[in-house]
């Protein structure tokens, strides 16, 4: 066959699990880098291209269409990204790793993907990609991220569920297939559909905050925000991540951890 069965699926992520948790150090944050700035740059693309739409549902389509190649990119270049390597939880589960190990990959590649996103954030905000349609882009990026600042925390929990509920799927599909093609149409189907949704991504926050945050912090940028009515106030340290961050990456975990908690039952469980 093309593709593996269910099982044979869950069996290679527990390995594949087990190899992310003997890294080293250093290799994980390297990845982590790359998968963080792989992200951002999806990211990017889909505010480039939806900040001069003015209906919702095309401009959500639109990014729903672009922002999946990042995890195209993540995958074909075995980069670590937080979100897909909550199925670890398989592995964790198979008894072939320990908790301790799954934390180490987890705390290391929840950092190096927030270095990752900072850097492209400061690239786009600091030399002028902003600058699209004169400074309208600027004015974009820092709505969605006032608008990321200004969620409630269970809010924040529940999205993060269901969109890690669907990028871990998309891990797993692009993962059963066993050609290049295959998997990528498997990471991205999923991955549109939560950015369709509206559903929160932590490591895409990371960039879409922080490039919202430095484009509110240059004075020509927030006085074209400010004259649009947007509230620079909520664009808070506190605000990104007590409010945003902290629930969004609660709920990724979960959402995550139960898909793999479910394959895991389902196929590997000795009954």
């Amino acid at each position: 066959m093309g593709f593996l069965t269910p099982k044979e699926l869950t069996a290679q992520y527990a390995g594949a699990g087990e190899a992310k948790t003997k890294k080293t150090a250093a290799e994980l944050f390297v990845l982590a880098v790359l998968a963080g700035a792989l992200i951002a740059l999806g990211s990017a693309a889909t505010n480039t291209a939806s900040f001069g739409v003015a209906d919702v549902g095309i401009a959500r389509t639109i990014c729903g269409l672009l922002f999946p190649f990042g995890l195209c990119m993540v995958i074909v270049t075995g980069a670590e990204l937080f979100t897909g390597n909550c199925l670890i939880t398989i592995t964790l589960l198979e008894r072939r790793c320990t908790v301790t190990g799954m934390l180490r990959n987890w705390v290391i590649v929840y950092l190096g993907n927030f270095v990752g996103g900072a850097l492209i954030a400061a690239g786009c905000a600091f030399f002028g990609q902003f600058n699209y349609g004169a400074g309208a882009l600027a004015v974009y990026t820092i709505k969605i991220a006032v608008g990321k600042c200004g969620i409630s925390f269970g809010a924040g929990v529940v999205l993060g569920i269901l969109c890690n509920l669907l990028v871990c799927m998309g891990v797993l599909m692009a993962m059963s297939a066993k050609d290049t093609a295959g998997r990528l149409m498997g990471a991205f189907i999923p991955v549109s559909f939560f950015v369709i949704c509206g559903f929160e991504h932590c490591v895409a926050n990371m960039y879409y905050i922080t490039a919202g945050m430095l484009a509110a912090a240059n004075p020509q940028y927030a006085e074209l925000a400010v004259a649009a009515g947007l509230d620079l106030s909520k664009l808070t340290l506190g605000n990104f991540l007590l409010g945003n961050l902290v629930p969004v990456t609660l709920g990724n975990i979960l959402g995550g951890g139960l898909l793999g908690g479910i394959m895991w039952f389902s196929y590997l469980k000795k009954h």
